[in-house]
């Protein structure tokens, strides 16, 4: 296992058997979006998409919460126009690019995501929720301020405009129960078995043939905003990339053998991820 610190210790990486263990580790701020966690997000997740080591990413919070939202002490020294204009529109670039993370993402929340938090939850494949400590805060209200990182985009396409509204214009509290009733969250699971089911997850998706995957997830988010030809499109060019890779010939195989198809060694044979695997070495 390697072990490397974010951007100002606010970020713990360690990765191992394929799965790359993200921690929010800002403790004494409740791992609050600070300009530190937001650029050590952003080079992380760079980081990670670019490592041939990395096929799966746990991404978790260290200490009582899991994000605590908006730096209050950012937001009272910085929140003028120009301050705020600026840092959202770097946030417009490093969101986005973990929303469309090609590689799989679980997420464990392990206590409070408030505000802007839950956006970083919810930029998860799968979202599993501790159920004594993890909650889901609205909190933007009552600042004076609308919901932010990606919440207006993510939360409405998994449980609907009229959930949403209501959880945000009620300022609304909801424990990890109320989550995965609602479909905001995968699954409600005890806190002592949190680490142990998310990590088993991630292990799971990194056995998953990675092209195929990254090409769904880039098609997929799309869908609620493109028309049916256009989703025919994106499906006929994306399907026909999918049909080039080693993956779909080691799962072809493995179908007609019938033996377990081993989509990591398929993945390894791609050109680009040896040349990878080189500057990798090399750096």
């Amino acid at each position: 296992m390697t072990t490397t610190m974010g951007q100002d210790f606010v970020i713990e990486t360690s990765v191992e058997n394929r799965v790359a263990v993200v921690r929010l580790a800002d403790e004494d701020n409740r791992n609050a979006l600070s300009n530190d966690m937001r650029q050590g997000l952003a080079s992380t997740f760079a980081d990670l998409e670019d490592d041939p080591e990395v096929r799966a990413v746990y991404l978790t919070g260290r200490g009582r919460a899991f994000c605590g939202g908006g730096d209050l002490r950012m937001m009272r020294d910085e929140g003028d126009a120009w301050s705020s204009h600026q840092r959202f529109r770097r946030a417009a670039r490093w969101l986005t690019d973990m929303i469309r993370f090609p590689k799989p993402v679980v997420v464990g929340v392990n206590g409070p995501a408030v505000g802007g938090g839950i956006g970083i939850a919810l930029v998860g494949d799968v979202i599993l929720a501790g159920q004594e400590r993890a909650s889901f805060v609205s909190g933007f209200l009552r600042l004076g301020l609308l919901p932010d990182i990606g919440v207006m985009y993510t939360m409405p396409r998994l449980i609907g405009l009229a959930r949403t509204k209501a959880f945000v214009y009620g300022n609304a509290t909801w424990s990890a129960s109320d989550a995965e009733q609602a479909g905001l969250v995968t699954a409600a699971v005890p806190d002592a078995e949190l680490e142990a089911r998310g990590l088993e997850q991630a292990r799971a998706m990194a056995e998953l043939p990675l092209e195929g995957f990254g090409l769904s997830k880039w098609l997929m988010g799309r869908s609620l905003e493109s028309s049916l030809d256009e989703m025919m499109t994106y499906e006929n060019l994306g399907q026909s990339l999918a049909y080039t890779t080693e993956s779909m010939r080691e799962g072809l195989s493995a179908l007609r053998e019938k033996r377990a198809a081993d989509f990591v060694a398929a993945s390894e044979r791609e050109p680009a991820v040896r040349a990878a695997r080189g500057r990798h070495k090399r750096d």
